[in-house]
């Protein structure tokens, strides 16, 4: 029997867009607040501090929402191999990767080498999990990469490939992985998935700065640097994940990257830090890939095979489905559903439906 065949007309801005720029924004305000911490906490101990806020901060916030809807769907079983793969190489495995590496290379150098993240996750997006992207979205993030790198470049003469920007790289990688990772269970809760992923990451930054021998700061830092975490790191990371589902890693990666630019902007306003010629050339670069990005049409003829799972969502023309008695009519809400085959045409991102070949 073939699949039904229905159109529709393009469609607005998807809100997955404006979720990744919310990401962004949020981590890099970060970077300023995190400058005006560390006069009082080490730093290490603060990348812990703003994890553990983000993960302990969400966890409270994902139990007293569950009370009062089930709209997001719990991590199923089936992703509980691909959330803890992620947690162990993006909040385990590249923090300490990443100690390693500074401990032995310049902060100049290791920022440049902070840039290969996105990288990573867009190589392993494209060319490992075969998401969909043309020369428009490829020229797009190579400017939005570019302007990354004037904006961390400091005039230091330059990388070495020792061992310690070998350590920062191949935590780059894992963070990469993570990304990818993630963007499989992203179906799922995306404030239980944070909350996970920041426990994680809190308590192995936790661990490393106890054997560094950092010591606690006064509770009023741990205060204001556990706020920090909840918004910045926990509220993004949520952010972060619902742009996964929408638009997929290597779009949402590229979004992302913007959260240098966005830190170093904020710094001129409230560290009145003198902003450097780089930085209006990183926005030139960084303006031009995102505008490629945001007009990116991408519509043709494709085919949704059968699939059964369960994510919030709407009746839309994807979820044309029965329900059973004792399931919330209520919309949005989330239950396992099977997608029917359809062939349709549309503009559409690599969300959780159009992960197809092309």
């Amino acid at each position: 029997m073939n699949a039904p065949t229905v159109s529709r007309k393009e469609g607005p801005l998807p809100i997955g867009v404006g979720s990744a720029l919310l990401a962004a924004l949020l981590f890099g305000v970060s970077t300023p607040f995190a400058k005006l911490l560390l006069g009082n906490v080490s730093p290490v101990l603060l990348a812990a501090l703003f994890y553990l806020g983000s993960g302990v901060g969400l966890s409270f916030l994902y139990l007293v929402r569950r009370r009062r809807t089930k709209a997001e769907a719990p991590i199923a079983r089936k992703d509980i191999p691909w959330l803890a793969a992620a947690s162990f190489f993006g909040g385990i495995l590249g923090p300490v990767l990443l100690m390693i590496g500074l401990s032995t290379t310049t902060a100049s150098s290791a920022s440049l080498l902070l840039n290969m993240e996105s990288v990573f996750t867009v190589a392993l997006a494209w060319f490992i999990f075969r998401e969909n992207f043309d020369r428009r979205i490829a020229i797009g993030m190579v400017f939005i990469l570019a302007g990354g790198v004037l904006l961390s470049f400091h005039g230091s003469k330059g990388t070495t490939l020792s061992s310690g920007s070998i350590a920062v790289v191949a935590a780059c990688l894992c963070w990469g992985i993570d990304n990818n990772f993630t963007q499989k269970v992203s179906a799922s809760d995306p404030v239980q998935i944070a909350a996970i992923k920041g426990i994680a990451a809190g308590s192995a930054n936790l661990v490393i700065a106890v054997l560094l021998g950092a010591t606690l700061p006064p509770i009023i830092s741990i205060a204001a640097s556990m706020l920090v975490g909840f918004f910045c790191y926990g509220i993004s990371l949520v952010m972060f994940v619902f742009a996964l589902r929408r638009v997929g890693t290597a779009r949402t990666s590229a979004y992302f990257s913007l959260a240098p630019f966005i830190g170093a902007t904020v710094s001129i306003f409230l560290l009145r830090e003198f902003p450097r010629a780089s930085l209006l050339f990183a926005a030139l670069f960084m303006g031009t890939g995102v505008w490629l990005h945001l007009t990116e049409r991408h519509s043709h003829e494709h085919i949704h095979e059968a699939i059964t799972h369960s994510h919030r969502h709407v009746h839309d023309e994807h979820h044309q489905h029965e329900h059973d008695g004792d399931i919330d009519q209520a919309e949005p809400h989330s239950h396992e559903h099977t997608h029917g085959a359809i062939t349709h045409t549309h503009p559409h991102y690599p969300d959780i439906h159009h992960r197809h070949p092309h």
